[in-house]
């Protein structure tokens, strides 16, 4: 998962929360401690970060792998877990195709593995909690929303927070045992008897709109570039402000 580090254009967020730099900037080793398969190609890492300083729903890390050769791959990853004391955060990975990091968690990562990583970062995706909630993703990028969702439920907030996600089909549905309420699942290939399949479209977007709350949602869109225009244009041709549309995007 990579950041938006600046918002496309028409689409700048006032609000951005300060990081600290010298925290985001300081590398610390995490233990695996834990591996969970979510779906056939997504599984989650949990991983001890003694020293890690907290963070907040929607930010990510850095990670950096070392090989004996001395051989080194950095990625971004949005932090799955909700923000917590427990000195452990998580994250979900796909499996993608020739990947190197996502392929060597998948394929040769065990618990009592160690790996660098540093921050947390960003703070222009990040959702303290204080304001209703609009998320919309697709694939993996409903990673950092669960996070949104998991502080949610965690805090007993109860500030709006509704949230679409699609998928290809129920069985590539990350989180899917996990999900409440506030989530509406789109199915693009493959769904249970009786659920169309195909994009998310207005129908999905506009009933969202229309029962907004008093000072309006806040939206978070996160997935591909292809997603995050097609989910954005749906928010505006609903009645979102476009000022108030934070994207992430990966790939």
């Amino acid at each position: 998962m990579t950041e938006t580090t600046t918002p496309p254009t028409g689409f700048a967020v006032p609000g951005r929360i300060a990081v600290d730099a010298q925290t985001a900037a300081a590398w610390q080793t995490a233990t695996l401690t834990e591996i969970r398969r979510e779906t056939p190609r997504a599984a989650t890492f949990r991983l001890a970060v003694p020293r890690w300083a907290g963070h907040l729903p929607g930010q990510h890390l850095m990670l950096r792998l070392t090989a004996p050769d001395g051989y080194v791959a950095q990625r971004h990853y949005s932090i799955a877990s909700a923000p917590d004391d427990s000195g452990h955060i998580e994250l979900t990975l796909d499996r993608v195709p020739d990947g190197e990091v996502s392929g060597w968690f998948h394929a040769v990562a065990r618990p009592g593995d160690t790996i660098e990583v540093r921050g947390p970062l960003s703070g222009f995706f990040a959702w303290p909690g204080d304001r209703p909630a609009l998320l919309l993703g697709a694939g993996s990028g409903v990673v950092p929303l669960m996070s949104m969702i998991r502080h949610h439920r965690a805090r007993g907030l109860t500030v709006p927070l509704r949230m679409l996600v699609s998928a290809r089909s129920p069985e590539e549905l990350i989180y899917a045992a996990e999900l409440g309420a506030e989530t509406t699942p789109v199915f693009t290939r493959s769904a249970p008897l009786g659920v169309p399949v195909g994009r998310m479209t207005a129908a999905h977007v506009a009933p969202l709109l229309a029962e907004q709350p008093a000072h309006g949602w806040e939206a978070y869109v996160c997935g591909t570039n292809a997603f995050a225009e097609h989910a954005s244009r749906l928010l505006v041709a609903a009645g979102q402000p476009p000022e108030r549309i934070r994207i992430e995007r990966f790939g």
